[in-house]
Order: structure tokens, then sequence, then C-alpha cells
């Protein structure tokens, strides 16, 4: 039924939830311990970038509507094989990353009340967690839309605040020199801009859900792009304040934003940022929650992973793919083995960005029967350019973090021969 699709409106506050989370409210500080106040041009920089990413998103989402997302577009691409890596991968990292964001949640739990800090309320509290969202989502979208649209508001508003207050403290002087001596040069830039990007990633998930949403072959790109800008927006006017009102001692502040708002707002301002960080974190649990077995599902249906687990239960949910995910996200936030991989889930998440980016000039060959709802404009140059700056990125990056990150590859191999010898 309709009502129990996601609307434009519940497409574009997800994509934002799924966004905004721990990443702005603690890393400005070391972006600018890296760049200084470049670290401006630094999110600009990745916010072209990401643009540029999401335009080739948008034009992969608007010729499809079933789940998958990236695996759906590597997929008709390149081919099975491709396609099961990219999905196999996402699905992963999305399991992963949903870990970390419930320990990150509890942690930060843990400076406000110091009882949370204790391991076994710890697993306690992350256990509880993503089992009750994990029931949330079994019992249907329209409980798991309402779900996020308000801890969605509820992140934006102390952003907003902080935005709207700190732009009257900020000083001129704090911009001067934009990149202070050693704090310059390409390797730097490269580092403070892979960092920077961890607060952009999340907007691939849109797609990934499209079978839950109304109309996803138009609403998907337009939700995506607005996203984006929105998105974008929000986190140049923050670090602009940030910066603006802390200077040199943005560097020294393990909760840059807090203490930012703390300067201007007193106790207050320090408590609502606190409790912003609270519900940003939480949000993106939730997304997460909704999201992330749906990357499962799509590989299921395509008979690539065992078909049961795409079989939606008496709530019309994939109660089986929810529950994997649940279980799996439980083992690994509670055994402390993910910190490393979650450090690197950026690296890893350009397994699903380069072959969507490649995958628009090939679709655009192979595939010119395909309705398109959108299409990027200026030919293949902003895929191209998405391309080369992405390896750029990488080529900069820290070779062990990409071994691991994209380890997972590897592991996929035998996963899909076994289960293509299954299937038959």
């Amino acid at each position: 039924m309709k009502d129990n699709k996601l609307g434009f409106w519940s497409i574009v506050l997800l994509g934002i939830n799924s966004i905004i989370g721990s990443g702005i409210f603690l890393l400005p500080n070391k972006a600018y311990s890296l760049v200084g106040p470049g670290s401006i041009v630094v999110i600009i920089f990745d916010m072209i970038l990401v643009l540029s990413i999401a335009l080739c998103f948008a034009e992969a989402s608007g010729m499809f509507k079933k789940n998958g997302g990236p695996y759906v577009y590597a997929k008709e691409a390149f081919g099975e094989f491709v396609g099961f890596e990219v999905g196999f991968m996402k699905w992963a990292i999305a399991i992963i990353a949903w870990a970390a964001m419930a320990s990150a949640f509890v942690q930060a739990l843990g400076r406000i009340f110091p009882v949370a800090q204790d391991p076994t309320i710890k697993n306690i509290i992350i256990i509880a967690m993503i089992a009750s969202l994990g029931v949330v989502n079994i019992l249907g979208v329209s409980l798991s839309k309402v779900l996020n649209n308000v801890i969605t508001l509820g992140k934006l508003i102390p952003l907003f605040l902080f935005i709207a207050v700190g732009i009257f403290f900020i000083n001129g002087d704090n911009f001067v020199p934009m990149f202070p001596t050693g704090h310059s040069g390409e390797i730097n830039f490269a580092a403070a801009s892979l960092l920077m990007f961890y607060a952009f990633t999340g907007f691939e998930s849109i797609a990934v859900a499209a079978e839950d949403m109304e109309n996803p072959e138009k609403n998907i790109p337009r939700a995506t792009i607005l996203v984006m800008l929105i998105v974008s927006l929000i986190y140049i006017l923050i670090l602009v304040s940030s910066i603006g009102i802390m200077g040199s001692d943005l560097a020294l502040s393990s909760a840059p934003l807090a203490d930012a708002a703390g300067r201007v707002m007193g106790k207050f301002g320090v408590a609502l940022i606190s409790a912003g960080t609270l519900i940003s974190i939480g949000g993106i649990n939730i997304a997460a929650s909704f999201i992330t077995p749906r990357s499962g599902v799509a590989l299921a249906e395509d008979g690539i992973l065992p078909k049961k687990i795409a079989e939606n239960g008496r709530f019309g949910t994939p109660t089986y793919a929810i529950l994997i995910t649940v279980v799996l996200a439980i083992l690994i936030a509670i055994s402390g083995s993910f910190s490393k991989l979650a450090a690197i889930s950026v690296i890893s998440r350009f397994v699903q960005y380069l072959p969507t980016c490649l995958a628009i000039p090939v679709l655009r060959k192979k595939r010119p029967d395909l309705v398109r709802t959108f299409k990027v404009p200026f030919g293949p140059v902003i895929p191209i350019f998405a391309i080369i700056v992405s390896c750029w990125l990488l080529y900069n990056s820290d070779m062990e973090k990409i071994l691991i990150g994209l380890g997972g590859l590897v592991l996929g191999v035998p996963i899909y021969f076994f289960m293509k010898k299954y299937s038959k």
C-alpha cells in the first residue's frame, strides 16, 4: 500500500539521517590539525566530489526501482560477479558501520552517564538498542518512517541553533593564514579530504531500499541531489562557525562543536550539542537498521544468496534479512574487533562509488533502452572527474588501510562461487 512506503520528503529525511552522524560533530578538530583554516577548502573540495558521485547515483537510481542500489547498477553494467562483489561489500560494510555507530552511541552516552562506560552495561545497552531497532523494522515500514522523520528533525535543530548563534561570534582573524606553515602540501590536503569525506558517507544508501519508496525512479534522483546540497551547506556553515569561534584551539578539542557552543552559549550550548550528538548518532543507527538488511535482500532476490533471506514476514518486511543483520551487528559491536574496520570504512565505500560512476557511461552505451528520469549533465565529464579524484584520494591513503578496506573483495570470491553451485 502507498501509505506503507516512503514519500519524497521521508526519503529526503532518510538521506539526511543516513549522512549526518558522528562525523561532523567529532572530525573538524582533526581536519583543522592537518590543514588549519584550509579545512574549509577541504570540505568544499569534498562537497564537489561527493556531489559528482551523487549525480552518478541519481542517474543510476532513475533507471531501476528494485532494492540494492550500487549492487544493481554494477550488476547491470558489468555482470553478476562484479555486482555480487559490490553488493557483498555493501552489506558487510553496512553491518560493521552499524555496529560501530551502536558502540559510538554508548560511548557518547557514557560521557553523560558514566555508568554506561562499564563493559557489561555497555554491552547490554548495545544489544538492547540493536535488537529493539530490529523489532521496529520487522513491525513495518510505517513505524520506521515515523521514527526516522522525528529523529532527523531532532538532530537538525541543535545544528541549526549552533549555526544561527555561532555566526555572530565569528572572528575573521581566525582564518588567517588559510594554510599555516607546516599545514600545507598534497599529503596533508589528501589526508584531510579523506578524513572529512567520512562525514559525507551514507548517501549511497538512499537507493538501497527502493522498493519501500513511492515512485523511486523519480523520487530517489531528486531526493539524492537535494540531500547532498542541504548536507553540504550545513557542513560548511558548521565548520566556518567552529573555526571562527575557536581558532587554533579547535585542533586541541576532543569535542569541537560542543566546546564552540560552550563559548557562545555557555553550559546550555554544551548540553544542546551533547544532546544533538546523541540524537544524531542514535538517528544514524535508525537509518542503518532500516537500510542495511535491504542490501542482503537484493542479493537474495537474484539468487546469489539463499532466497529465504529475501522473504517478507507477516508485516511485509524482510524478517530473515533483518534478523541476520541484527545478530551480526550485535556480535561485531560487543566484540570490539570492529574498531579498525570502522576506521577504514571510507575506503571500503569506494567499492560502491567507483563502479557506480563507471556504470554511467557503460549503461548509456549498453542499455540505451532504459528510461532515465535524470541524466548527469556534460556527458561523461562528471563521472570521469569523480573516478579520477576518488583514485587520487585512494592513492594518497595509507596502504595498510587500502588492503584491509578492499580485502573483503577477496573474501567474497569463494562465497560467490559456492552460492552459484548451491543455487544450481
